[in-house]
């Protein structure tokens, strides 16, 4: 099987957690109550810990190796600054849906990174694929729930818009493939800006919503989630 091919297919599969986890989050609530406030609020902390670790072990690391250190600081800040100025315009408009562009913020860079190894013959592309779709089954869980929240859409209706967005996995894959592998400035640029973004998102939408009053165990889904951001990547450079 061509190169291109298995692109596409593991950006698809990894894409498709997105829907999987809006899912899990239409199922009926667990019993007893307790279990059910801190299993959702563990899977928050669970995709915050995904998405810090995709930015201290995947976007950040690879992207301070192709940019010196002035470009990477400014990639950095104004990713920040962009889903700062999208979180105010959607908090105008009444849409909050911050942790879905955290969750697009992830995927993307992650997709044109992916494309690009292949086209530079790496040999981690399965791994990270493997890492991309257990980020996003906590993050298409936390983004639904955000949705659904938010605005009168169901379960259904959230799940296909993210089938929909699962397709921007190969559209970005075979655009790392086929030419950004080529410009490995621009995929740094592109990794750091998502980074700063996902930084934004996680300290001010993801991590005060993970916390529960007289509770302690669901901040540990940071720390699991984290892990395993780490556990992928060391599998990787191995």
């Amino acid at each position: 099987m061509t190169d291109w091919l298995v692109v596409i297919g593991l950006t698809l599969v990894a894409g498709m957690a997105m829907p999987a986890g809006a899912l899990l989050a239409g199922v009926e609530r667990v019993r007893p109550k307790w279990l059910d406030q801190e299993l959702r609020h563990g899977i928050i902390a669970f995709g915050g810990g995904a998405l810090l670790s995709a930015v201290a072990l995947v976007l950040v690391p690879e992207g301070i190796a192709k940019v010196d250190a002035l470009a990477s600081a400014s990639c950095f800040i104004v990713g920040g600054l962009a889903f700062m100025w999208l979180d105010i315009a959607l908090y105008r408009n009444k849409t909050p849906a911050s942790q879905m562009a955290a969750m697009l913020s992830d995927f993307v860079p992650e997709s044109i990174a992916l494309g690009a190894a292949f086209a530079a013959g790496g040999h981690s592309g399965l791994l990270l694929a493997c890492l991309m779709a257990l980020q996003n089954l906590p993050e298409g869980f936390n983004a639904c729930r955000e949705l659904r929240a938010s605005t009168h859409y169901g379960v259904r209706r959230i799940a296909k818009g993210f089938t929909l967005m699962a397709l921007l996995g190969p559209l970005f894959g075979l655009l790392g493939f086929g030419w950004l592998a080529a410009y490995p400035e621009a995929v740094a640029a592109v990794m750091l800006f998502a980074a700063g973004g996902i930084c934004y998102s996680v300290f001010q939408d993801i991590a005060p919503q993970a916390k529960l009053e007289r509770k302690w165990a669901p901040p540990m889904g940071a720390v699991l989630g984290f892990v395993l951001g780490m556990v992928g990547h060391q599998l990787t450079m191995g």
